[in-house]
């Protein structure tokens, strides 16, 4: 007598999608099989290394050549068309504005570094991780590189305040830069708000299959990098930082969202009022916040003045603008007496230096002096339609589910995703690209895009067609 066999059960994602999932790879093979997150998430790492005393390119600069190089040999060798029209027209809108800017400039030569840096950060470098990044295993490597980065920063900056070996702030040597020096104290800011966006996230929504222990430490972790992030005294990644972790607390749940807010502040009493780390200068720092239009310090006033200079600069050329690294050209011209000569910058290893003021802080009134409404246009546009679709697939990933006929996604990198589009564009009201720094927002950018847009590129290697049911 015949008995019947009884296929093993298939993972949900095979039910939905008609394909049987394969053992996963070991080894060697397991390596090349997550190459391209690997090495994602080693170019971030290599944000870790100092960048070095001259103005040239970084580590991160090369591992970034490498990726785009990498990803270029790779549709060579394919011949496919990995990305979707749309994908394609977002990734490269920014190229249009500055390469116009570039052509009608008055010195397309002096013109051509801006052009190249621009097209890195915000076409080649994210470009390049959309279409290296194949499925969202590849994605959380990476992300996992970026809060990795966070807390290596962090731990930096913490020591560079206990010790007062950081960059100089109000006559002590006590702000925290982390490994890129006094020269780019943004930079350690930048990348530890990134891994307490990761973080956050990581936390309100792991994986369905993740450990236990993943959701309280990517939450400790997001917790405990705030004491950098206050030490760095960045009033804008500060503000950033909140809005950006208010925006993923509510497309998370409201009632997860009070949960985990509560939470995380009683850990930033604790850490940061109760043992109180740097309370009296964070205290002054929070307090300027609120006397930017009253008093504000020269810091303030200086950006204001570059702010004014910028769109004098943009009256001059509306539609093209002046051309990329054209402002510090024509900025004394529309610049008011109340700007000062430069800014003052020590410590953190560097000697007392005066650092010239070539840029307004603020990415899209530099983007429109230099570019101007074109550029402004393209480069506002691609974010625009990045945010939108990164929303749509979020929505998407929350609707579906059994007999929604859409198989659920994780929702960890769609929030991810979300909060550091949101960072992003709150920030570049106070900052711009430059510095050693500048990579990690092309990476990071990328990471977002590729949740946002996604990619044609097929997995072989995971999935085999539907076998027939045994007789």
């Amino acid at each position: 007598m015949a008995t019947a066999t009884t296929a093993p059960p298939r993972p949900p994602e095979a039910r939905a999608s008609g394909t049987a999932a394969l053992p996963e790879p070991r080894g060697p093979r397991r390596l090349l099989r997550h190459g391209p997150g690997l090495a994602v998430a080693g170019v971030v790492l290599l944000l870790c290394l100092p960048p070095g005393s001259g103005p040239g390119p970084t580590a991160a600069d090369a591992g970034c050549a490498v990726l785009v190089l990498w990803c270029a040999v790779r549709l060579l060798r394919e011949r496919a068309r990995p990305l979707s029209g749309r994908a394609a027209l977002v990734l490269a809108a920014p190229a249009v504005g500055v390469t116009l800017a570039a052509v009608t400039s008055h010195d397309p030569a002096a013109s051509l570094p801006g052009l190249v840096r621009h097209l890195e950060v915000f076409v080649l470098v994210p470009a390049a991780v959309v279409l290296l990044l194949r499925d969202r295993r590849d994605a959380r490597l990476a992300a996992a590189a970026v809060v990795l980065l966070a807390l290596v920063q962090g731990a930096v900056g913490v020591h560079q305040y206990a010790t007062a070996t950081g960059a100089s702030y109000q006559g002590q040597d006590i702000r925290a830069v982390g490994t890129f020096g006094a020269l780019d104290v943004m930079g350690m800011s930048t990348a530890v708000s990134y891994g307490v966006v990761v973080a956050l996230a990581a936390g309100l929504a792991p994986p369905a299959r993740a450990p236990r222990w993943l959701r309280p430490a990517a939450l400790g972790c997001a917790a405990l990098l705030l004491i950098p992030l206050a030490l760095s005294f960045s009033r804008g990644s500060w503000i950033a930082t909140a809005v950006a972790c208010a925006a993923v607390l509510l497309l998370a749940g409201a009632r997860l969202a009070l949960r985990t807010l509560a939470v995380v502040l009683c850990a930033a009493v604790v850490l940061v009022g109760g043992l109180g780390v740097g309370t009296q200068a964070i205290g002054e720092r929070l307090d300027s916040i609120t006397r930017v239009g009253d008093a504000p310090d020269q810091s303030v006033t200086d950006r204001y003045a570059l702010w004014g200079a910028a769109l004098g600069i943009w009256r001059e050329a509306p539609l093209t603008g002046v051309g990329p690294k054209g402002f510090p050209d024509h900025r004394d011209t529309h610049a008011p007496l109340a700007l000062s000569s430069g800014g003052d910058a020590a410590g953190a290893g560097s000697a007392f230096q005066r650092q010239p003021l070539l840029s307004p802080h603020n990415m899209y009134l530099l983007v429109l002096s230099e570019q101007g409404l074109v550029g402004l246009l393209a480069l506002g546009g691609s974010w625009a339609a990045l945010a939108v679709c990164t929303l749509h697939r979020l929505r998407a990933a929350r609707t579906g589910g059994p007999g929604t006929g859409t198989p659920r996604t994780p929702r960890d990198l769609g929030l991810a995703a979300a909060g550091l589009l949101c960072w992003q564009l709150v920030d570049f009201l106070y900052a711009d690209i430059g510095g050693p720094s500048t990579p990690l927002t092309g990476l990071v950018l990328g990471l977002a895009a590729w949740w946002a847009l996604g990619s044609r590129r097929p997995t072989p290697a995971l999935v085999h067609p539907r076998a027939e049911p045994a007789r």
